[in-house]
């Protein structure tokens, strides 16, 4: 055997099978070892070093998941794929969660054993990755949770199974999802990410596989979907709480077959990705209430991760502040102010209920409002920590009609993010940011969009405004008002 060819171990009782694979592998310029029985892998794994393992779980002696087990627990470096019956998804399940890196199902298909091994050399392939501190440039933090978390992240990267990362809203659950993605085989490949809930439930079929032309109306060119456009790489569904009970069925099925059939095709088409998804929302109890399908859950939900929030994070506030602050000032291209001790002491006694994207918001709205080469607690407007506070007015006094409201948001937007009790649905930061793009919509047109007119009847800077459209998305590239006016 050549020195420098990836070795692979093959384990499976059927001859015929090891054959077809041993000559897969050897067009692959990888060279096999091969056996019929535990036993036997368990004297090969102990005498040779394999770059990856191939069994099947179906053994005359026992089960692959105990070689599975054996090789998670004392030769974690190697990645160990297994060969599951068709329609055997729990069995698989269950391999993933033991440390599986993947799986395929009977009658195997060549291109889909290929991807599988080529994904699987790869795992040990990232360790530069890991020496120039990755994880610290993704996601910040030094404390005691976030080490475990980053090391569980990692751990993670090197596995082909689905992840299910939970967490409060503003936890950085999106950064978390990239960063598996960066620390795995799959790092050169697409990362996909899409929110669930923001897609119009009559085009999600069509966004998640794609469509021919001429297949519905409206439909006037092909379209690649979500999976395809993630091939090869990761695809990550965020809020996936929110996806309809009837797109969960077709989701579950693309998940199991790892295929999909774009609308108007009869044709399937295979598709190799990593899924990872996400929700601040109660999966397990929306099971429960019959909101989300258990199958489903149990397919994404074969690994979770958990994002701590901010309160937990403490010796991490003011660290994420710092760093936020210098890049917030180097975007606008201002001067960098340091946070007051008073200001720091008020940050770490906040409890954030938005967590890491509240206190990026919170800097920024400072910045805007404070004028000195220091932070104060009253620019950081916290509640309780002497900072103005907006007045509490109600639904009627907010939402007012404007004369000529752009179609950026209908009149009723604000209403229908209310719930039966008259409460925020997507939480109070969100209704709020809502009510403050609609106002300063509003101040836009009877301005007819002089920025300078509309900060006066606002009663802000010119500057704070100019924040407020960049931070909404308003901002134009014809910038010609001078912020001294």
């Amino acid at each position: 055997m050549h020195v420098n060819r990836p070795l692979a171990l093959i384990v499976d009782d059927e001859e015929d099978l090891r054959v077809l694979m041993r000559m897969t592998l050897k067009r692959m310029n990888i060279d096999c070892y091969v056996a019929d029985s535990l036993q036997q892998a368990h004297q090969l794994l102990k005498k040779t070093k394999f770059d990856v393992c191939l069994t099947d779980l179906n053994l005359p002696d026992g089960s692959g998941l105990q070689l599975v087990q054996t090789i998670s627990q004392h030769y974690p470096q190697l990645p160990v794929a297994v060969i599951t019956a068709y329609g055997s998804m729990d069995i698989a399940i269950d391999a993933l969660k033991a440390g599986a890196f993947d799986f395929v199902s009977k009658p195997i298909e060549m291109p889909r054993l290929k991807s599988l091994i080529e994904q699987a050399l790869k795992v040990n392939t990232q360790e530069p990755l890991v020496s120039q501190g990755i994880e610290d440039q993704k996601l910040l933090g030094k404390s005691p949770v976030m080490q475990q978390l980053k090391a569980t992240l990692h751990k993670l990267a090197r596995s082909q199974a689905p992840v299910y990362i939970s967490g409060e809203s503003g936890t950085g659950k999106e950064v978390a999802a990239r960063l598996i993605h960066l620390l795995g085989p799959r790092n050169n490949g697409p990362f996909i990410p899409v929110n669930c809930g923001a897609i119009p439930s009559e085009l999600m079929e069509s966004e998640f596989f794609g469509h021919k032309k001429g297949s519905f109306t409206g439909a006037t060119e092909d379209k690649v979907g979500l999976f395809q456009s993630a091939q090869g790489g990761t695809l990550f569904l965020d809020e996936v709480a929110d996806l309809p009970l009837s797109m969960q069925v077709k989701l579950l099925r693309a998940i199991q077959e790892k295929k999909i059939r774009p609308i108007g095709t009869q044709q399937e088409i295979s598709v190799d990705i990593r899924l990872l998804s996400a929700t601040h929302k109660n999966l397990q109890q929306l099971v429960h209430q019959g909101l989300f399908r258990q199958d489903l859950y149990y397919r994404i939900h074969v690994i979770e991760v958990n994002m701590p929030p901010l309160r937990d994070r403490g010796s991490d506030i003011l660290l994420l502040a710092t760093n936020f602050i210098e890049k917030i000032c180097q975007e606008w291209d201002i001067a960098q102010p340091v946070l007051s001790r008073a200001a720091q002491q008020a940050l770490m006694q906040y409890s954030f209920p938005g967590n890491v994207r509240e206190l990026h918001n919170v800097l920024e709205r400072a910045l805007t409002l404070s004028d000195g080469q220091e932070i104060q607690p009253d620019s950081l407007q916290l509640p309780g920590f002497g900072g103005s506070q907006p007045p509490v007015l109600s639904t009627q006094q907010l939402v007012v009609e404007p004369p000529c409201l752009t179609d950026a948001v209908p009149p009723n937007r604000v209403d229908n993010k209310l719930d039966s009790k008259g409460l925020p649905s997507e939480g109070l930061e969100n209704y709020l940011e809502d009510i403050e793009k609609q106002l300063i919509l509003q101040a836009l047109e009877s301005s007819y969009w002089n920025r300078t007119v509309a900060a006066k009847k606002l009663g802000m800077t010119f500057r704070s405004l100019r924040y407020r459209l960049k931070k909404f998305g308003l901002d134009s590239d014809n910038d010609d008002e001078d912020e001294s006016r």
